[in-house]
């Protein structure tokens, strides 16, 4: 943090950021498909689909033959596809796979939509791109009115375990690990928990000797999932008989955040604090790290174009996706010279680690197309259509909100499903709170929000959808259930729409809590 900060002091801005300040994104676009283009031009998949073909055509004047080029002749893949056909063999040792060289490491990620362990390729260039973009992120504090001394502070990173497993040819384990791998010495001395801490596979021993070593540290950042900070806070506060936990860190300043929706947590967690923190969002996934807030941000989130990733953009609608979220086949695809504010995409990236035309998985809206500045709304799998109520995430966070504020409760945890009941259809709410509520109020406020957010729930629920359940659950409860399925902590956050088998696992998880 020293070191940052007297870059800070000298005006110090790497030059992919000015690169973005003074480019259209649809030029920084266009060089940065070529560049990985160029660089997987003679792996398998590059001569599998023609690379070389479409690199020629960027030297067409024609505006955006290239793109077209791209897009004709690579596949869009979603996980499964990329994994089966390609990742796999790398997995297995095979170098030139999808990107040059040989795969060392792998991310385990298994999102908030599938069962199963997915693994992520981390190749040396993405890393590198994950670094600079997070010195990039950091440099932008400079922005703020934070005093000299500040970049003197520690950084806390609540994550995962930074142990990392051999597994044949290969290493893997959370993104947080390998990152931590790779670190330079110089830098391990700024940040926190430590080696031993970080490396510790069971997360309530981490927050146990987080907690036990938290008086020794002078953090002035903090990093990680607001739910899981939220309890760590709660520890400390607790085991120090504290007011607020800048009793004990009375120089954190800053929050950086992401992997779920800061929103539904916030009121909550200002509890905790004596005054505000400057809070910063990024977009920071197993395949690459997407965007980060900057200071003059409008609510969003600025996307990196010239970071080893390419964007494309599918509007998220009945013509491009069905009921459970899934890509039908030829869908409208767009550059990011084409999209619209206002409108929900599903994303699809291309990156320095051999991904291609691949489905993330989230959907984004663009608040500020000039500025490429997104917000993410929901997960393509984590949208409630059962009858065509097109509920997204965002509409259920803004709801519980609202909600707990009218009521002055504080709303730690929600989930919902839906059925069929007879020839209707029904939405099951499961909300996790240490408050004392009356569930059909709260039920009706849910309601009656989602009714002004969002035109056609109101219209559905005057039609089909019929029927609204809630249950209100104490929140070590959803806790409980994400640690019988392993996933507690770390970038771990609990799926707000519960659909197949994780539904039949919730359900059978509270029905064992009353035997």
């Amino acid at each position: 943090m020293a070191i940052i900060g007297s870059l800070l002091k000298r005006g110090i801005t790497l030059g992919e950021s000015l690169e973005q300040q003074f480019s259209t994104a649809t030029d920084l676009q266009k060089h940065e498909l070529k560049k990985l283009l160029i660089k997987a031009r003679n792996t398998r998949f590059g001569k599998t689909y023609n690379f070389i073909d479409i690199l020629k055509s960027f030297r067409i004047e024609r505006n955006g033959s290239y793109y077209e080029h791209f897009r004709k002749n690579v596949p869009i893949h979603d996980y499964d596809s990329m994994y089966d056909n390609w990742w796999v063999d790398a997995r297995n040792g095979d170098v030139d796979v999808c990107w040059p060289g040989k795969i060392k490491y792998f991310a385990l990620s298994s999102g908030t939509s599938g069962a199963a362990s997915k693994y992520i390729p981390i190749t040396k260039d993405i890393f590198r791109s994950i670094k600079r973009t997070s010195v990039r992120q950091i440099l932008s504090l400079a922005n703020y009115d934070l005093p000299t001394e500040f970049f003197s502070k520690k950084i806390l990173m609540l994550g995962g375990s930074t142990s990392l497993t051999k597994s044949g040819q290969f290493f893997q384990g959370d993104l947080s690990g390998i990152t931590a791998s790779q670190m330079p010495f110089w830098m391990q001395f700024h940040y926190k928990p430590g080696r031993k801490i970080a490396a510790e596979v069971d997360w309530n021993n981490k927050l146990e000797n987080i907690t036990l070593k938290a008086k020794d540290w002078d953090i002035g950042i903090i990093v990680g999932v607001p739910s899981w900070i939220q309890l760590l806070f709660e520890k400390i506060i607790k085991h120090y008989n504290l007011e607020t936990i800048h009793d004990i860190w009375p120089n954190l300043r800053v929050f950086v955040h992401g992997g779920v929706a800061y929103s539904p947590y916030k009121a909550g967690f200002e509890k905790l604090l004596a005054r505000p923190l400057i809070n910063m969002e990024t977009y920071l996934a197993s395949e690459g790290y997407l965007a980060f807030q900057t200071p003059n941000h409008q609510g969003g989130m600025k996307l990196v174009l010239n970071g080893g990733i390419f964007f494309e953009f599918v509007p998220f609608t009945h013509l491009n996706f069905d009921e459970d979220g899934v890509l039908k086949e030829n869908p409208e695809v767009l550059s990011i010279s084409e999209v619209e504010e206002n409108t929900d995409y599903a994303i699809l990236i291309s990156t320095n680690a051999g991904s291609w035309r691949y489905l993330i998985g989230d959907v984004v809206q663009f608040i500020n197309v000039r500025e490429s500045e997104i917000r993410i709304v929901g997960r393509t799998k984590q949208f409630l259509s059962i009858c065509g109520e097109h509920l997204s995430v965002d509409n259920m966070n803004q709801a519980i909100i609202n909600t707990g504020k009218e009521m002055g409760i504080e709303i730690r945890e929600f989930t919902v499903t839906a059925y069929p009941k007879g020839p209707y259809f029904v939405h099951h709410w499961y909300i996790g709170t240490d408050s004392i509520v009356d569930t059909e109020r709260v039920k009706s406020l849910i309601d009656n929000h989602l009714k002004n957010l969002n035109d056609d729930y109101a219209t559905e629920r005057n039609s089909v959808l019929k029927h609204l359940e809630l249950e209100a659950f104490p929140s070590t409860i959803f806790y409980g259930w994400m640690a019988s399925n392993g996933k507690i902590g770390g970038q771990n956050k609990f799926p707000r729409v519960l659909k197949n088998e994780k539904f039949e696992s919730w359900r059978l998880y509270l029905g064992s809590l009353t035997q």
